[in-house]
């Protein structure tokens, strides 16, 4: 009997743990999944931000995001094109006086992280990698300038449609952005950075 009654205890306290872990793991994943989700950097468009490698976490419920926001996202189709990032504008972009403003209409299944600079109907004017938003010239310790400000500038001002956000890395000269593939959809916003885990010689808010 005493056998019996411990046998039941055992099986009792396996199941306990069995659905202590199930639980844990579905918070785990349902956190992730909509909540909070890691990200490495996988380029170095965010430096002296972020470096390559570096990892991140992501509000998965901030897909609103404001001016400056660091941001991780899906970028417009014409970013995957095998010889350059392309407008859906050939007009625009690359090589041309005006930054992108018209993306190519499907999203890529690329993973990006830029920096919000311009949000929807705003006006976009780009000279040597800076910024100016409605008139106004962006200002921040985490622009790395152009090298070369000439390729950086566009002499033509672009609208930020409705509904989209104008994106561009920190590290102006080396940054694939919304400069030659133009704004990002909000729907292709997968959340913002807020906070960076690794190395651990750069922990802290975003």
């Amino acid at each position: 009997m005493a056998d019996s009654t411990r046998d039941r205890k055992r099986i009792r306290g396996l199941v306990e743990l069995v659905v202590t872990v199930a639980v844990a793991v579905g918070l785990a994943l349902l956190v992730q999944a909509f909540l909070v989700k890691p990200y490495r950097i996988p380029s170095t468009s965010m430096v002296p931000t972020l470096e390559k490698g570096q990892r991140i976490l992501i509000d998965r419920l901030a897909t609103h995001p404001g001016v400056g926001d660091i941001v991780v996202f899906h970028p417009p189709s014409g970013a995957d094109d095998e010889f350059g990032a392309q407008c859906a504008d050939p007009q625009q972009g690359p090589g041309h006086p005006q930054p992108c403003e018209r993306p190519s209409r499907r999203a890529s299944s690329q993973t990006f992280v830029k920096r919000v600079v311009g949000l929807p109907g705003d006006t976009l004017e780009i000279r040597q990698g800076d910024v100016y938003r409605n008139g106004v010239k962006e200002l921040g310790s985490y622009i790395q300038p152009c090298t070369d400000p000439s390729a950086c500038t566009f002499s033509q001002k672009i609208i930020v449609p409705e509904g989209d956000y104008y994106m561009m890395g920190d590290n102006r000269g080396d940054s694939d952005d919304s400069r030659y593939w133009g704004p990002v959809p909000q729907s292709s916003i997968l959340g913002a950075a807020f906070f960076t885990y690794w190395p651990p010689s750069r922990i802290g808010t975003l």
